[in-house]
């Protein structure tokens, strides 16, 4: 990865907390963004006349990793190698920060205590050589009364960056009637149908015991300052229950009159970029995320399963008139931010982290990211680009 201690990106549309402006002049230093102007002045400085400038990208759920642990049924890789090839796909979509969902579950397998703690290590260890800041968004199995105890000292350690309350195991009981609906979860279990129902049904016996968990794990993220997020809220009346814990983010909500009460407490609301992209979800129960989105009832969006689909999600709602581009980009970048308090990050102004994202918008194709600085150092440059080279009174140096 290239390093520039002091380098200046001119020439192109640049995205400010204002708008879309031309003729602005960014200079990073150690990696942070100390002046936006209209000189140069000597800085060695990268053309980017026909590009995109746009702040990082800011993911908030992403578990596309799993499918670089396990990408067959029953067959493991490396969590290194799992992660470094996670982070390449990254980095080359233009997410500068990315916080892993990794589920925490009572189902053994791939989504096991065993699975996580393994992958909390390799992430500690994987810190330094990763170029995207990775961070744990925690998915904590609300049934998984087991664990409750470890969450709560990860949570105390800082550990944990993001805590969702997930509640599948009514989805997995309902899936085990179905042979076709069931592969998903005996594949990742690695449990014959029989097992997993039994076991299943064992976990939902206990679910006078649920709500008190809940409360007790709301209560210890409020203490470590971890904000919160209720997924796949189904009803008004969940997403109020997990509002008056101090859960204040709602994740794929179910229905339309959900999403509209968590906007009025205020609540950033998160849907998936591949239901953008594709013009819906893959699951028939769930709502649009443009409709959404076009409602006011969608300030977020995340890379849900597939890291590829958040740059393109933000250029499809402008395309299809459902908002203009900085209110899209909003969306993957300042409100992703705010809603987890990442102050330092989100947007291009003074003091802020110099994540930046050129951005090619050629016709007929998709956009795509030419270049890619994260804190200030260069982590993607794509082949192709003569006009991304940076350059000073002394001469050029070519960084692509």
């Amino acid at each position: 990865m290239n390093t520039l201690e002091r380098f200046a990106i001119a020439g192109g549309n640049v995205l400010l907390p204002s708008g879309f402006q031309d003729d602005v002049v960014i200079t990073v230093d150690q990696g942070v963004i100390v002046e936006i102007g209209s000189e140069v002045n000597g800085t060695p400085v990268i053309d980017a006349h026909g590009l995109l400038v746009m702040p990082g990208i800011i993911d908030l759920h992403g578990d596309a990793f799993e499918r670089q642990i396990m990408p067959r049924p029953g067959v493991h890789f490396d969590l290194q190698l799992a992660l470094a090839e996670t982070d390449r796909q990254l980095v080359a979509n233009g997410i500068s920060t990315a916080f892993h969902g990794v589920t925490f579950s009572w189902e053994p397998g791939l989504r096991s205590r065993d699975t996580l703690v393994r992958l909390m290590a390799a992430m500690d260890a994987a810190a330094s050589h990763l170029s995207c800041d990775a961070r744990l968004h925690l998915r904590h199995e609300t049934y998984n009364l087991d664990g409750e105890e470890e969450v709560m000292a990860w949570l105390a350690e800082g550990r944990i960056a993001l805590l969702a309350f997930n509640d599948h195991t009514p989805d997995i009981l309902r899936k085990i009637r179905n042979p076709k609906d069931s592969m998903t979860v005996l594949q990742r279990t690695g449990l014959s149908a029989t097992a997993l129902q039994a076991l299943a049904e064992q976990v939902a016996a206990r679910h006078d015991e649920v709500p008190a968990s809940i409360r007790r794990l709301a209560a210890a993220a409020l203490a470590a300052g971890v904000p919160m997020a209720s997924h796949d809220d189904p009803s008004p009346d969940v997403r109020t229950g997990y509002q008056s814990l101090g859960c204040s983010i709602s994740e794929f909500p179910k229905t339309l009159e959900t999403a509209a009460l968590a906007r009025q407490y205020g609540n950033p609301v998160v849907f998936g970029a591949p239901n953008v992209v594709r013009g819906g979800s893959h699951l028939s129960n769930a709502v649009s995320a443009s409709a959404m989105a076009r409602a006011g009832l969608c300030t977020v969006l995340t890379s849900d399963y597939y890291y590829p689909a958040m740059l393109p999600a933000a250029f499809r709602l402008s395309e299809d008139g459902v908002c203009d581009l900085p209110s899209a980009w909003a969306m993957i970048s300042s409100n992703a931010a705010n809603a987890v308090g990442l102050t330092d990050r989100g947007r291009l102004a003074v003091g802020l982290r110099g994540d930046i994202v050129l951005v090619r918008t050629p016709v007929g194709r998709p956009p795509s990211v030419a270049l890619h600085f994260i804190g200030g150092h260069l982590a993607f440059a794509a082949k192709g680009a003569p006009r991304l080279q940076v350059s000073s009174r002394a001469g050029a140096i070519e960084v692509c």
